[in-house]
């Protein structure tokens, strides 16, 4: 039996967007992915909480954007695990769950440049293989002291689209119709998400 090769897009998702969707859409089918998983953290230890929407609202619009692709899956993998969630977590219940898998972190340009803030950031390299995609203002450089490691870069799309763009458009009346799919669109409307 050959072992799948998942690629872990973890992310606050809030909300999700098309440029998440074309940087999933884009590795899953150009690198050597079998599946993309949409790994939606209930609370990223370098970020602030208060603009954050409820953990199953995000995992639903994960769901909803993502439709019944076989290739792109949504996870709650760690709303279970104690928060906040650590990467290096969450990897090792991975490993633990599904030995008959091999788990690839994908990443951003600019989260690299942070990589070693990381808790256990070593043991990740260590273990795992890393995919790197272009984000607006990030250098695509391995710094010196990862340069040994499995860091792979991946030419992939590069949007100008964030979850804060969409959520302060929102907040000011604006439409950001077509920066969502219009499943999420709705749903965000119809539960008055971010308002």
């Amino acid at each position: 039996m050959s072992i799948k090769k998942i690629g872990l897009f973890f992310g606050s998702f809030n909300p999700i967007h098309v440029g998440h969707l074309i940087i999933a859409n884009h590795l899953v089918s150009d690198a050597d992915l079998d599946e993309v998983w949409l790994i939606v953290s209930p609370h990223n230890p370098l970020k602030e909480k208060k603009s954050l929407a409820n953990d199953y609202d995000r995992l639903c619009m994960v769901e909803l954007a993502l439709g019944d692709n076989s290739k792109i899956k949504a996870s709650n993998i760690e709303f279970a695990l104690p928060k906040p969630s650590f990467t290096i977590d969450t990897l090792i219940y991975l490993k633990e769950k599904y030995p008959n898998k091999s788990f690839v972190l994908l990443m951003g340009g600019d989260n690299l440049a942070s990589f070693d803030k990381w808790k256990n950031y070593e043991m990740i390299l260590q273990e795992h293989e890393i995919y790197v995609y272009a984000r607006p203002g990030s250098e695509m450089v391995v710094p010196d002291k990862f340069s040994e490691h499995k860091i792979r870069f991946i030419n992939a799309p590069m949007l100008e689209i964030s979850s804060t763009y969409i959520r302060d458009r929102i907040k000011g009346g604006n439409s950001i119709r077509y920066l969502v799919p219009d499943a999420v669109y709705k749903y965000i409307h119809d539960h008055r998400i971010y308002q």
